[in-house]
């Protein structure tokens, strides 16, 4: 397909060597930026793999490069979410993947050939970026404190949100990424701890790993039912779930994949914080071959960062601050693994009840995201 910009071609990602210049086109555009990681290369691939990647078992993607001269200057990837569209019933489509030269045509050219393609399924908005959906890395970086992402958030350089505002797309929410540093705890904290395992009995329990599959079903459960009600969310199917079990299982460290259980034994709620392997990432330069496990071997052991990326909460046990309990024992174990700081992240900034329990553990929003949205 090409763009009505004569000097701007956009063509569909469709052989092996089109998937190479999709892939690699990042290392142009953040060329000389500190903060920028490398993504594994191996894993981008795979996401476009339909025998590797469950997202295509239920919905459908169109990946795209831009061209002029014969070289790659952007690149876009078009989504139809058939889940989002029955859950939500809703005729929206998404774009994602999306890197571009700081030139408007470009960018213009890019989201033109998204609209065309998701208005010939019947789709009647664009909204982005997700890769591939709100479950995975989504949102542009707009604002907040400098320095690379922590693992799974998404980076892009400073005029990306101005390329989407002259596309002519519309902020339609922003997620709220929060940090805190080892000692910001306020002291009330440990009194609500106290309080809570007296009252409800409650017992944390560290995941078990050798009754991964089985301890998985319990976080699948958990994680639908906590999120359901929550702005764009789409439940993981099963194959979803252990999909992204099986990306982060060589990271995880299992004392900090937490369970809250009842006396009776029954879940609670759920946390899960990721240690930041964007910070042995940045290291590799995408290639884990011949080098790249070494690296990663030794410069895991110096991660000072986590990333609390799930707390969600069964609903009869929300408002009995039952996340104070699992936050605490995060940070508690983080910081036995030698890690100083932590992000919680994502929260939408709408989410009043999540933002301000986070800010009463002393956090503060440090990074703010944006999903962008057009009609049709």
């Amino acid at each position: 397909m090409t763009s009505l910009a004569s000097s701007v071609r956009v063509v569909p990602v469709e052989s092996r060597a089109d998937l190479k210049r999709f892939i690699d086109l990042p290392w142009s555009i953040y060329r000389g930026d500190p903060d920028w990681v490398p993504p594994l290369k191996r894993d981008v691939r795979a996401a476009f793999d339909p025998a590797k990647h469950p997202f295509h078992l239920h919905s459908e993607v169109q990946p795209w490069l831009a061209l002029r001269d014969g070289r790659a200057v952007g690149r876009i990837c078009a989504i139809r979410n058939r889940n989002h569209e029955r859950i939500h019933d809703e005729a929206v489509g998404f774009f994602g993947w999306f890197e571009c030269i700081d030139d408007p045509e470009v960018a213009g050219a890019l989201l033109d050939v998204v609209r065309v393609w998701l208005r010939a399924r019947g789709l009647t908005a664009m909204r982005g970026p997700t890769s591939f959906s709100t479950n995975e890395t989504c949102g542009l970086l707009i604002d907040g404190d400098p320095g690379p992402p922590v693992v799974l958030m998404a980076y892009n350089p400073p005029y990306y949100p101005g390329l989407m505002e002259a596309a002519g797309l519309r902020k339609v929410k922003d997620l709220f990424a929060w940090h805190m540093k080892k000692g910001d705890w306020p002291p009330h904290l440990f009194r609500a701890e106290k309080v809570v395992t007296r009252r409800y009995g409650i017992r944390i329990k560290t995941l078990d790993m050798s009754r991964f599959d089985e301890e998985l079903g319990r976080v699948q459960r958990l994680y639908n039912a906590a999120w359901e009600k929550n702005w764009g969310f789409v439940p993981m199917t099963e194959a979803e779930m252990d999909h992204m079990a099986a990306e982060l299982k060589p990271i995880l460290d299992p004392e900090l994949a937490l369970f809250a259980e009842t006396p009776e034994g029954e879940t609670a709620g759920f946390a899960l914080a990721l240690p930041d392997f964007n910070q042995v990432l940045r290291r590799m330069n995408g290639r884990l071959f011949p080098f790249g496990i070494l690296k990663a071997l030794i410069y895991r052991r110096r991660i000072t960062c986590m990333r609390v990326i799930i707390l969600g909460l069964a609903e009869e046990w929300r408002g009995k601050a039952v996340d104070v309990l699992l936050y605490l024992w995060l940070f508690r174990k983080g910081i036995a693994a030698g890690m100083t700081s932590a992000e919680q992240s994502w929260i939408l900034e709408d989410n009043q009840k999540m933002n301000q329990a986070i800010e009463r553990l002393g956090g503060r929003v440090y990074r703010t995201y944006r999903l962008y949205e057009a009609a049709l």
